[in-house]
C-alpha cells in the first residue's frame, strides 16, 4: 500500500504522467530509491530510464540500452535473429509501411528456400516422384510445429493440396511438376470454393464446356490460397454435369486474379475465368475419380490444419501460463487467482482432447480406415470449439497486450478463426457427422 501521494502536474498526460522532470523531482522529494514504471506511458521510454539512473535511483525494468535496442520492432527482430532466438517467419524489411506490406508475397521466400533445402517439401510425395513416401503421421508432426510458429509459407496449398491431386491424377507431366514443387521452384494452388455454394464444393458452378476451338473454362473461385504467387492452378469444375479437375497456367488468357490478405495474414485470391482454353492433357480427373480425389485432398488438408491448430493451442496455453506467472497484481502473480487457474485448466483439457482426436484421425487415415472420414469431421468440430475457447481465454488472460500485433497471442486467435472456416465450419461438420 502507498504511504503517500504527490501531485506531479495537471490532468493532461503530457504535463504529468509523461513529464519526466516532474516525476524525478517528486521521487527525489520523497526519498525514493527505485521506480517501477508500470505499463504504458513511460515504461518503454529510454530517456526516462536514463533520467532515473542519473538521479541515483534504480529503474525496475530493462536498462536504457535494452529499451533503445528493442524499441524499434524491425531492429528488435534482427537482434533476436542474430541471437538465435526463434522468431515468427515473415516480413523483415526496415520500411514497414502499409503500401510495402500489402505488396509483399505474404511469406518469406528465404524461408521457402530453406524448406526445400531441409527436405520438408518432399515429405508427402511418393518415391516414384522423388519423395519420401511419408504420409499423414509425418505431415501432422510437421504441421503441429507450423502451428506453434505461426508459419505463413504456402505449404498447405502448394504441397499438400496440389501434391495430393497431382499424384492421384494421370497427368503426363505430373512428375516434372512435382519435381519443381519439391525444389521450391514452382507453386500450385487449388481453386475449389465459390461465393454462392457454401461448403458444398462439388456442386460448383464453374464449368468446362466444349466449343468450336476446344474446351473452355468459365466461372469463378473464391478464397484461393496463395493465389497471387501461384504458377499454376488446379480448378474444380463441372464437365457435362460431373466433377472434373483441370490444371491451368496462372498466365492463361481469360484468367483474372485479385489477391488480398485474410484475417490471419494469409494471402488469398479471387479467380475469374472467361473462356480460358483447356486441352485434354490439362484434365487431371473426371467423374467419380475426380470426386474421390477431391475428397481425399479435403481429408488430408483438414488433418493438416487440425494439427496446425493443435500446435497453436499448445503454444497459446504455454505462453499464457508463463505470462500469468510473471504478471503481478495485488503483490502476487495472477496465476495464484483461482478463477484464472480454472480458465487455464480448461485450455489444457481442450488442447489434450483435440490432440487425442487428432492422433486417432491420423492413424485411421494412415491405415485407410473407412471410418476415418467420420473421425475427421468430429476432429474438425473439436478444433473449431476448442480453438475458439483457447484463443479467447488466452487473449483475456493477457489483457490489452493480447490483441497487440507485437504479441503472438492475438494472431493465434485469428488463425483459429480462419481454420474453423476452412473446408467446412463447425456446424457443417456437426451436420455431416450426424448424417452418417
Amino acid at each position: 500500500m502507498a504511504s503517500s501521494s504527490v501531485n506531479i502536474g495537471p490532468a493532461k498526460a503530457e504535463m504529468s504522467y509523461l513529464n519526466i522532470g516532474s516525476i524525478i523531482q517528486a521521487a527525489l522529494q520523497e526519498g525514493v530509491d527505485a521506480i517501477h514504471p508500470g505499463y504504458g506511458f513511460l515504461s518503454e521510454n529510454s530517456e526516462f530510464s536514463e533520467a532515473v539512473e542519473s538521479a541515483g535511483m534504480t529503474f525496475i525494468g530493462p536498462s536504457s540500452s535494452s529499451i533503445k535496442l528493442m524499441g524499434l520492432k524491425d531492429q528488435a527482430k534482427i537482434i533476436m535473429s542474430q541471437s538465435k532466438v526463434p522468431v515468427v517467419p515473415g516480413y523483415n524489411g526496415t520500411k514497414q509501411s502499409e503500401k510495402i506490406l500489402v505488396s509483399e508475397t505474404g511469406y518469406s521466400e528465404e524461408n521457402w528456400k530453406q524448406f526445400a533445402d531441409l527436405g520438408w517439401l518432399v515429405v508427402p510425395f511418393k518415391e516414384d516422384n522423388g519423395g519420401f513416401n511419408f504420409g499423414p503421421i509425418e505431415l501432422t508432426v510437421l504441421f503441429e510445429e507450423f502451428g506453434k510458429a505461426l508459419v505463413v509459407e504456402p505449404y498447405l496449398s502448394s504441397v499438400v493440396m496440389s501434391g495430393t491431386v497431382l499424384e492421384g491424377s494421370n497427368h503426363a507431366e505430373k512428375s516434372s511438376i512435382i519435381e519443381k514443387i519439391i525444389a521450391g521452384e514452382r507453386q500450385v494452388s487449388v481453386g475449389y470454393a465459390e461465393p454462392n455454394i457454401g461448403y458444398n464444393f462439388l456442386e460448383c458452378l464453374t464449368t468446362v464446356s466444349n466449343g468450336d476451338n476446344g474446351m473452355k473454362l468459365n466461372g469463378s473461385k473464391s478464397l484461393v490460397l496463395n493465389a497471387g504467387n501461384a504458377d499454376q492452378f488446379i480448378i474444380l469444375a463441372k464437365k457435362d454435369g460431373s466433377p472434373c479437375m483441370v490444371l491451368i497456367d496462372s498466365q492463361s488468357d481469360g484468367l483474372s486474379v485479385q489477391s488480398f490478405k485474410t484475417l490471419d495474414g494469409q494471402t488469398c485470391g479471387e479467380l475469374t475465368f472467361e473462356n480460358v482454353q483447356v486441352d485434354d492433357q490439362s484434365v487431371l480427373a473426371e467423374g467419380d475419380d475426380a470426386e474421390k480425389l477431391f475428397n481425399k485432398m479435403v481429408d488430408i488438408s483438414i488433418l493438416c490444419i487440425s494439427a496446425e491448430a493443435v500446435g497453436a493451442m499448445t503454444a497459446s496455453y504455454t505462453k499464457t501460463v508463463q505470462y500469468t506467472k510473471e504478471r503481478e497484481q495485488f503483490a502476487q502473480p495472477i496465476s495464484n487467482f483461482q478463477v484464472l487457474q480454472h480458465r487455464m485448466v480448461d485450455m489444457f483439457i481442450e488442447t489434450e482432447l483435440t490432440k487425442s482426436l487428432l492422433i486417432k484421425a491420423t492413424l485411421q487415415l494412415d491405415s485407410d480406415d473407412p471410418d476415418a472420414v467420420n473421425t475427421i469431421s468430429a476432429l474438425k468440430v473439436q478444433v473449431g470449439k476448442a480453438g475458439r475457447l483457447i484463443g479467447q481465454h488466452a487473449v483475456q488472460l493477457h489483457g490489452g497486450m493480447g490483441v497487440s500485433n507485437e504479441m503472438s497471442i492475438g494472431h493465434y486467435l485469428k488463425r483459429f478463426t480462419a481454420i474453423d472456416s476452412m473446408f467446412g465450419n463447425t456446424q457443417y461438420h456437426i451436420n455431416k457427422y450426424q448424417s452418417k
